[in-house]
């Protein structure tokens, strides 16, 4: 059997708490921010932990 490699790409994107939880930052604050309200840009920071639904698939591309 070959070996199990985690993939690099979900790696870089999402983070694994002390207690396990799967957290990642919040979509769209990259560019185009001018168009946005300050309101919105607001909102867009900080993280977030994954859905429930999406937690067994980040957590296999993370091979946990």
């Amino acid at each position: 059997m070959p070996k199990f490699k985690p993939h690099t790409g979900t790696g870089k994107r999402v983070k694994v708490t002390g207690k396990g939880k799967i957290v990642r930052e919040k979509a769209g604050k990259r560019h185009l921010l001018e168009g946005k309200s300050s309101h919105v840009t607001r909102r867009m920071t900080g993280t977030v932990v994954v859905d429930k639904a999406d937690t067994p698939r980040v957590k296999k591309l993370l091979g946990r």
